[in-house]
This record gives structure tokens, sequence and C-alpha cells, in this order.
């Protein structure tokens, strides 16, 4: 593993199971067109619940040298899910969304490895490098279909606080690239990694099996 960057090897070791999750059936009737917008929301609110979870631990690793350079405020997506909720469910959406019972698993896991920031990183890096990536992709076409606006409905892929997005997936690469760990821990954290995206994979494909989609056109 130390011949070549972190980040890269990070990325290439899980590329399979980053496009397994791409390739739901869920997302892919999402990106069709074929969702309604609750159908949209029902995403929503189980990310909801794994932000929450991913941002509440991330303020207790402020000190971790290891996690430190991952804990970002200025990523942080409580504010914008709600924003998107209320755009789909309207103020009361608080008492209309749970999580899943893959969502509570992904979340347990979540508050587990905040015991190691090692986990924290790795979890961090499947959920925002993604929104900073492919994630870019996807609010343009919610906006597309759904006709939101930039005040909700797709905000939680808004970064308005980082600047330039390229600039700033080159930088957190860098970061991953300089994380104070050795070989055996970053291997850990490639695992973690992986696991990260399989729990995320269970839940994309829990919604498919939960919510309508419209037959395609």
């Amino acid at each position: 593993m130390s011949q070549a960057p972190f980040s890269e090897v990070l990325r290439n070791a899980t590329r399979d199971d980053h496009a397994a999750a791409e390739n739901q059936d869920y997302l892919v009737a999402l990106l069709a067109g074929r969702l309604s917008p609750e159908g949209y929301g029902a995403m929503v609110a189980q990310n909801h619940f794994v932000y929450t979870a991913l941002d509440r631990v991330s303020r207790t690793l402020a000190d971790d040298p290891v996690a430190a350079p991952f804990v970002l405020p200025e990523l942080y997506r409580g504010e914008a899910l709600a924003r998107d909720l209320e755009t789909v469910y309207g103020p009361g959406w608080r008492s209309v969304i749970e999580p899943s019972a893959p969502t509570l698993a992904l979340v347990a896991r979540i508050e587990h490895v905040a015991a190691w920031p090692g986990g924290y990183v790795a979890h961090h890096y499947t959920r925002y490098l993604g929104d900073l990536s492919g994630g870019q992709f996807i609010r343009r076409e919610l906006r597309r279909i759904y006709g939101y606006g930039p005040d909700g409905g797709a905000d939680s892929y808004r970064f308005d606080a980082i600047g330039s997005i390229p600039h700033f997936r080159r930088e957190y690469r860098a970061r991953l690239d300089a994380l104070p760990a050795g070989e055996d821990e970053r291997l850990r954290i490639v695992q973690e990694a992986r696991l990260a995206f399989r729990l995320t994979t269970e839940v994309l494909a829990d919604l498919g099996r939960t919510v309508r989609a419209e037959p395609a056109a």
C-alpha cells in the first residue's frame, strides 16, 4: 500500500463497492425521473439519520490527530437535509420519517467506530467525497426532475461554504495521503470504507424494495 498515495489506494479498493451502490434500482429509478417527490424524500430521510450520527461523532473527535483533519463543520449536512425534508414533506417532516432497519445498522456502525478515529475517517470518506463528486450530478438531475430551486429539495448536495469543489476534493485527497497512520491501520481503514459502502448499498436496496417507482416509459 505504501507505494501509492493512500487516496488512490482507497479509491481503487472501494471502486467495485461504490459501483454496486450507484447501480441500485432505487437510484436508477430516481435519476430516470420515475419516483414521486415523496419517493425521493424517502432517501433524504435515511440520509438525515446517517449524517446526524456522522456529524455527532465528528464533534467528539476534534482533538484527535487522525480524525481532526476530517472534522470539517463546513461539510455538516443537518441544516441542508432539514430544508430538503421540509420542501418534500412540509414543516411536519419530523413526524413522518423513521429510520429503516439497514439505516439503523449503518448508524450503529458509525457510532461504534467513534472509538476508532480511523473508522470515522472511512465513513467520512465514503459519504462526503461521494457527495462532492457524483453527488453534484445527482443534484443537477434532482433540480431538473423536480424543479427544486436553491433553497430546498436538493440542498444536501450544495457545499457553498467550501468554495471551489474541485479544489476542495484535491485538498481532501491530500489529507488522506498525509494521514498519520501506519500500513496496518490504513489497511483497516480501507476495510471499513468497504463495509461502509456495503451498508449504504443495503439502505438503497431496502429503498428499492419499499418505494414504488413508475414503469419506465
